[in-house]
């Protein structure tokens, strides 16, 4: 007391641990009584002992509490470590930080016992934590103190040693190109190759040529294309093929949250690109880092699109030491990129890569298939014929598909073998398990024995079987792929069939007879009628007959509020078409989008009727892009966009003659009821001419059809029971024309506009 009367008055946190102190020497007491030695005190333990049997310390905050308990047993475990006694002076937990002076002989001998506390702890490797009593490492500092548990991570000259960690693990990553892939493995994309030979190869594998010459090769290649047509794998294909340094990277991963680490990220790639060139970094879905900064939504977007822009320009040969580095990178969405990074000078080669043709797809399916054993006439050709608007993951879904198949059939043939042996073993029978539960159990059972006889290998069949079942990406993305309708679907219209083979169908089946007499430019067709009468189906049968791409339009859908959108979206549906080439766009009510522009019309609708014509004018390359429009109302349509080398093919759908009548209701009762016998087909043909059929369009008789199939029912029904053979009979149809009336009220007015040469 003599010596705490010429220091100053002790502090509150002072007084609390010489408290602590004698409840933890009593609860240690304790322990070493009752436990034989006792076991180590924690802070949990301290604490809880507390709470239970002191009134007047547990008033107390736990944070306050938790950290005067660590102090009270780090002490005494260092005096136990020191000596065989804890009748040790406890002056030196009163000093807890280093705020107070040393202006006094109290304070001299508090700092003096805390070196030593500190010196003893360099030699441990253990700390009780606050919060859970858990031993950690804690530093000292050049002054006597301890450092934090939260400082233990830096090093000497006080840099994180996790950050040393990092770039330590990134110099030492694997940068060697990838040993899993080849050329080999891809089909259909030779004109890619090709292109990737002159632009990459040649830089990388002869750039003193570069250098002697004065021409500076490409800096980047951007591949775009839609998801799944093989970017990425062609990427990583050709860095195997030539065998240099090789980064891939994705986007998101150069995005960090810290302000400037994205940048920072981007820097150091391509430092070690350059350290190690020739290098091939390959960036992939580079849109998601690379938007456009207009549109940029924060700052830091627009810092790390600077950035990119900055490391591209440095990568020029003199820049580099005469070693090349070409960044590759992919993307589905071009547009959305920065113009500056499509710029000459940065990605100065930019590659489609579409929906494969029919050519392009045999290959594919030739290369997915090469380690497969498959009859040698198999049908690729066939099977290339039958995929259309696949891309190559569809086709690889395909093949893997048809492998299920083939392994369904093995399962059959155990399933049949464990029937057998369960009407053997009667007692599985009676247990009343299921079925399938016991052939699960086989399984398992026979599980690594040799496997039944018979021919379990892929088959044509099984392809055919997984076409139908794999839904290719393209009309997952909005895209409609070839329909299924065909010339048979549809009666009589003979004369627009002829003239949409000549415009259409044939330029896509033979483009060298075409060029040969210099018709080079597609065709553009307008089906124009009243409604009903089977436009939508033309269209539909044409791209089947073609077995060209077919997206189908409807007009007011790329019509949008906001401004510029509804222009974007025209832009964007040729952009699709030109990735799907040959392709055949179908506007349906085109009408809605390219009114006449008046006075009265508005100043966005003007700009998407302005937006469509350039499209249509071919300066944005339409080669391969066959567009048919359907319509009600010609007359409503803008006159630019009838004139030749748009739509320059005007084609009228009137109404059905009667032996017309009678072919379309054919075809309809056909595709609904293909097993009807030929003279009930055939009897149609009076209903078809039956006078109250006048007028009738072909959605008409549809309905008509529908009408009476309905009759047919109820006649069923009226006669109390199920006939086994229900057919529709004459009855039936003439309650049917009773109720059904022509659509078309005013088909003389589509007449009057054909004779004025609309």
């Amino acid at each position: 007391m003599m010596i705490a009367s010429r220091g100053p008055k002790p502090s509150l946190t002072q007084a609390l641990d010489r408290e602590i102190y004698q409840v933890v020497r009593k609860l240690a007491d304790e322990q070493a009584q009752f436990e034989n030695g006792g076991k180590r005190l924690t802070v949990s333990a301290v604490y809880d002992s507390i709470k239970r049997s002191n009134s007047s310390l547990k008033r107390k905050s736990k944070k306050l509490l938790e950290d005067s308990i660590d102090r009270v047993l780090l002490v005494m475990r260092e005096e136990q470590d020191d000596s065989d006694s804890l009748d040790g002076d406890f002056d030196g937990i009163e000093e807890v930080g280093p705020q107070l002076k040393e202006h006094n002989i109290m304070n001299r001998s508090i700092t003096k016992m805390w070196a030593k506390s500190a010196s003893a702890t360099i030699t441990s490797t253990e700390e009780i934590q606050p919060s859970s009593g858990l031993l950690t490492l804690k530093h000292p500092l050049p002054n006597g103190e301890t450092e934090s548990p939260a400082k233990v991570e830096r090093q000497a000259n006080g840099e994180p040693s996790k950050k040393r960690r990092k770039a330590e693990t990134r110099k030492d990553m694997d940068r060697s190109p990838p040993t899993d892939i080849s050329l080999e493995n891809l089909g259909g994309v030779d004109d890619v190759i090709e292109e990737l030979n002159e632009l990459v190869a040649m830089p990388m594998l002869y750039p003193e040529t570069y250098i002697k010459t004065g021409i500076q090769p490409p800096r980047g290649v951007l591949l775009h294309g839609p998801p799944g047509c093989g970017k990425t794998m062609i990427a990583n294909a050709f860095a195997a093929e030539i065998g240099i340094s090789f980064i891939p990277l994705s986007a998101p991963s150069l995005v960090a949250g810290m302000s400037g680490e994205s940048e920072k990220k981007i820097r150091d790639i391509f430092d070690e690109a350059k350290k190690m060139a020739p290098c091939l970094v390959f960036i992939d879905e580079i849109d998601v880092i690379m938007g456009k900064r207009e549109s940029a939504q924060r700052e830091m977007e627009k810092r790390i699109v600077a950035q990119m822009l900055t490391c591209m320009d440095d990568m020029a040969l003199e820049k580099t030491g005469g070693k090349p580095v070409i960044i590759i990178a992919a993307t589905n969405r071009p547009d959305s990129l920065d113009p500056a990074l499509r710029r000459a000078g940065r990605f100065n080669k930019e590659i489609n890569l579409g929906v494969p043709n029919e050519i392009a797809r045999e290959k594919i399916l030739r290369a997915l298939t090469q380690k497969l054993t498959l009859a040698s006439d198999f049908g690729y050709r066939a099977l290339a014929k039958l995929t259309p608007g696949f891309v190559g993951a569809d086709l690889n879904d395909v093949v893997s598909v048809a492998g299920t198949e083939a392994m369904k059939r093995m399962m059959a043939v155990l399933k049949q073998r464990t029937t057998s042996a369960m009407d053997v073993d009667s007692s599985a029978q009676d247990l009343n398990i299921p079925a399938a539960l016991l052939i699960l159990r086989s399984l398992v059972a026979n599980a690594g024995e040799p496997t039944p006889d018979g021919d379990f290998s892929i088959t044509y069949d099984d392809f055919v079987t997984a076409i139908s079942k794999v839904q290719p990406s393209a009309k997952r993305e909005g895209f409609a792929t070839i329909p299924d309708t065909t010339w048979a679907h549809i009666g009589a219209l003979h004369d627009v069939r002829d003239q949409l083979e000549m415009a259409i169908v044939e330029p896509i089946k033979r483009p060298e007879s075409f060029a040969r007499v210099g018709i080079t430019a597609p065709t553009g067709v307008l089906l124009w009628g009243p409604p009903g009468c089977g436009k939508t189906l033309l269209a539909k049968a044409v791209a089947n007959e073609s077995k060209a791409n077919f997206i189908s339009i409807k007009g007011p859908e790329l019509l949008n509020k906001y401004v510029g959108e509804s222009e974007r979206a025209v832009r964007q549906t040729f952009e699709r078409a030109r990735s799907s080439i040959p392709c055949i766009l179908f506007f349906d009510e085109l009408d809605a989008l390219v009114p006449k522009r008046e006075d009265s019309l508005s100043e966005a609708s003007s700009k998407v009727v302005n937006t469509l014509l350039t499209e249509l004018d071919g300066l944005s390359n339409r080669a391969g892009i066959y567009v048919v429009a359907a319509t009600n109302r010609p007359d409503m349509i803008d006159p630019a966009m009838l004139r030749p080398g748009r739509l320059g093919t005007s084609v009228f759908v009137d109404l059905p003659t009667p032996d017309e009548r009678v072919e379309i209701l054919r075809a309809l009762y056909k595709k609904a009821l293909p097993t009807a016998p030929q003279e009930e087909v055939d009897g149609l043909a009076s209903v078809a001419r039956d006078v109250r059929c006048t007028g009738y369009s072909g959605a008409d008789l549809g309905n008509l059809h529908q009408a009476a199939a309905v009759a047919a029912l109820k006649r069923e029904k009226a006669i109390g029971g199920a006939e086994l053979d229900l057919r529709i009979i004459r009855a039936d149809w003439d309650v049917a024309l009773g109720k059904v009336k022509a659509s078309v009220k005013d088909a003389g007015k589509y007449r009057r506009l054909k004779e004025r040469g609309m």
